[in-house]
């Protein structure tokens, strides 16, 4: 159950571009606040927020940071999210699916509209992208935190469709409606997660040239910039010429 994924090579890029401007830690503010709304401050019975921890704890995020954010979350005057999403086309007819938590609809209506005019893009309908992306669970733990060996069996009887190991990391894949059921099976196992998310992965890529290829990055770069911006996805193939190209930059 291995494979050369092409989302990971993006995500990669994605995960490099985030450490770079220091946004990690308020996308993971902003999905603890959310989770907290949802389901109250007690993470052993609001099982979003216990993944929202996780995952701040798998990005180092300090105990009392994440504290303060759920106890602001939990205030009277706790500031209102809403998650939004955006689908539209990059240039070369390249698919861009935008995820945002906002507390002005309007304002990230506006921004990301603006954003892929500037680009050369089209913002599309809801709903207009949804047959070329697959919403896939995907955890991401540190390989001397788990024996493959032991525990992959259990794990495919969880839910787990694909197992990869990159950069020092087991990547676990499974279908959204396993979502639950894996992460419940890792911590049964007492397996400590970095990180785990619902992604969109697309079902086929599309390749470009180096030029135009960057052109849609650079769209791509600038959505994630954007303060509303959770996440963005798309279908570009990255190419190792488009890798070494970035890494050159």
């Amino acid at each position: 159950m291995s494979g050369h994924s092409k989302w990971s090579t993006i995500k990669r890029k994605k995960g490099a571009l985030d450490a770079k401007r220091g946004k990690i830690f308020t996308r993971l503010i902003k999905e603890i606040s959310i989770a907290v709304k949802e389901g109250g401050p007690d993470p052993d019975g609001n099982p979003r927020l216990r993944l929202a921890i996780q995952n701040a704890k798998g990005e180092n995020m300090p105990k009392d940071n994440i504290e303060r954010a759920i106890k602001k979350a939990a205030g009277a005057d706790a500031e209102s999210y809403m998650e939004v999403t955006f689908e539209g086309y990059a240039t070369h007819g390249i698919a861009v699916f935008v995820e945002c938590l906002t507390d002005n609809n309007n304002r990230s209506v506006s921004s990301v509209r603006s954003i892929f005019n500037k680009y050369g893009g089209s913002l599309g309908t809801n709903g207009s992208l949804s047959f070329l992306f697959d919403r896939k669970g995907i955890f991401r733990i540190a390989a001397d935190n788990i024996n493959l060996e032991e525990v992959e069996l259990d794990l495919i009887d969880a839910g787990v469709e694909d197992i990869e190991e990159e950069d020092g990391f087991i990547i676990l894949t499974s279908a959204m409606e396993d979502f639950g059921n894996l992460n419940k099976k890792l911590e049964d196992l007492n397996i400590e997660v970095a990180s785990a998310d619902l992604q969109r992965i697309p079902n086929d890529t599309k390749e470009l040239d180096v030029d135009s290829a960057q052109k849609v990055l650079k769209l791509v770069e600038a959505l994630e910039d954007d303060d509303d911006v959770q996440n963005v996805y798309h279908n570009l193939e990255m190419t190792d010429e488009l890798q070494e190209a970035l890494e050159s930059e």
